[in-house]
């Protein structure tokens, strides 16, 4: 082998490594591998980790991303998008619109309206424990989440 091909050869397996590693990262599901191709190129995983944002900031950041130079199809990035509120973005319960609970919790749009419902009857939720008095409200959902809510 020349050094062309040992250079080629060791980026090869370093980007694949890099993949890997990012990969490893993030909870399966839909947007996935979307994630990983399009954000795995530019910086590692910490970022994403390290930086929490709300649904709105998320697509702030993906506009910003697009406009740098990353390249995805609008499918993509619209998976990407669902991807990060599903299990990255921040959940500020007491001013989120219904849409955004239904993404950021992964619940439905009635289950969304009864906590909007209940806040606006109750008063701002206060602790975790508060939010799963909301009927039908699955409360392993919310403890999947505790880390992500912002009262």
């Amino acid at each position: 082998m020349n050094g062309r091909t040992l250079t080629m050869l060791a980026a090869t397996v370093f980007t694949a490594s890099l993949t890997a590693a990012f990969q490893d990262k993030f909870p399966d599901g839909p947007g996935k591998a979307e994630v990983t191709k399009v954000c795995s190129g530019c910086h590692d995983a910490e970022i994403v980790l390290a930086n929490l944002k709300t649904p709105g900031e998320w697509a702030e950041t993906l506009q910003n991303m697009a406009q740098q130079g990353a390249e995805a199809t609008p499918a993509e990035w619209g998976l990407i998008e669902k991807y990060l509120d599903l299990n990255f973005a921040l959940i500020v319960i007491n001013r989120a619109a219904a849409e955004e609970l239904q993404l950021t919790l992964d619940i439905s749009r009635a289950v969304a309206d009864a906590i909007v419902k209940y806040r606006r009857e109750n008063g701002p939720f206060k602790s975790v424990d508060d939010l799963k008095k909301v009927a039908g409200l699955d409360a392993a959902k919310v403890d999947a989440r505790t880390s992500r809510f912002v009262f």
